[in-house]
């Protein structure tokens, strides 16, 4: 097969807070120029480097808000987040944990860092992708799937190079136990030093890799530090990635969504009336109910 070369490396952008407990990273869409139409269907990617919190009494984070239009795929490398949502949904996403949230035709939406954890303070680090919805499903019931990391298909290479972690789609015949409206791979390799694994989708698939932990070698050439991300080409299917130290890696890949992308704060639609008639919809009342 032929190679996938790289067609950017991003260094994070500068940092900003989303409510008072996450300070992220804006890869997508602001980031780079890497609009939403660029990656679709991921449309947005915040990623919260390693950060130190200190302990606190009142859990910090963000208050209710409205979803229209996409999933929230929240992934915790460390700490843990505690959500609630207006479908009654809600619970813990401890370390390498993951929630996906089908928001589809309207959620209410709660997230901070969990209790317990909050008062004795530490290391937080996560990710959290917003996953574009085909217009078809765009109005479909909302729900939500709890992965734990135990519940995730682990392929684990050859030479004690370490293993992939299979969230969603698949990695050299092990299957993600998360359901997707289009296809989509999300798989985090964890590899030791020296480790290499071998990825391969199709050219068209929109493919892009973010460093987490560690350092790597993609195609035996180009040098990613940590907290980089890695967007390829839709030319060929194959590259390699090389730890250079033990390293975490989320490798995403997925089928874009040939659909016009309307997008205002919350809300991800296909036309502009659909953005107004999600705003009225939430103003009536009909995202349900949800104590801040």
């Amino acid at each position: 097969m032929a190679k996938r070369n790289i067609e950017l490396i991003a260094a994070p952008p500068n940092p900003h807070w989303v409510g008072d407990g996450f300070r992220v990273h804006n890869f997508i869409p602001r980031g780079y120029h890497l609009e939403m139409e660029r990656m679709n269907p991921f449309i947005l990617l915040d990623y919260n480097s390693k950060f130190e919190f200190p302990p606190a009494e009142k859990p910090l984070g963000v208050g209710v808000h409205p979803h229209r239009g996409f999933e929230t795929v929240t992934i915790a490398y460390k700490g843990r987040i505690e959500h609630h949502d207006s479908t009654g949904g809600g619970g813990i996403i401890g370390e390498g944990d993951v929630q996906w949230m089908t928001a589809a035709r309207g959620i209410l939406h709660k997230e901070f860092h969990e209790s317990e954890w909050s008062k004795q303070g530490g290391l937080f680090q996560m990710v959290q992708l917003w996953v574009n919805l085909p217009a078809k499903d765009k109005m479909s019931d909302p729900k939500y799937q709890a992965i734990t990391n135990a519940d995730m298909g682990r392929a684990i290479l050859d030479n004690n190079a370490g293993l992939v972690e299979v969230i969603a789609g698949g990695y050299n015949g092990i299957k993600g136990v998360a359901t997707t409206f289009s296809p989509i791979h999300l798989l985090n390799a964890k590899l030791n030093t020296g480790g290499k694994a071998l990825f391969s989708f199709p050219p068209d698939y929109n493919t892009a890799l973010l460093v987490l932990e560690g350092g790597v070698t993609i195609n035996d050439s180009e040098k990613v530090p940590a907290d980089h991300l890695v967007l390829f080409e839709n030319i060929g299917e194959e590259f390699t990635v090389e730890a250079s130290q033990s390293s975490i890696v989320l490798v995403m890949s997925g089928e874009p969504l040939r659909e016009p992308i309307a997008a205002y704060g919350p809300f991800v639609m296909n036309t502009h009336e659909e953005i107004v008639q999600a705003f009225n919809d939430y103003n009536q009342g009909k995202f349900g109910y949800l104590e801040d």
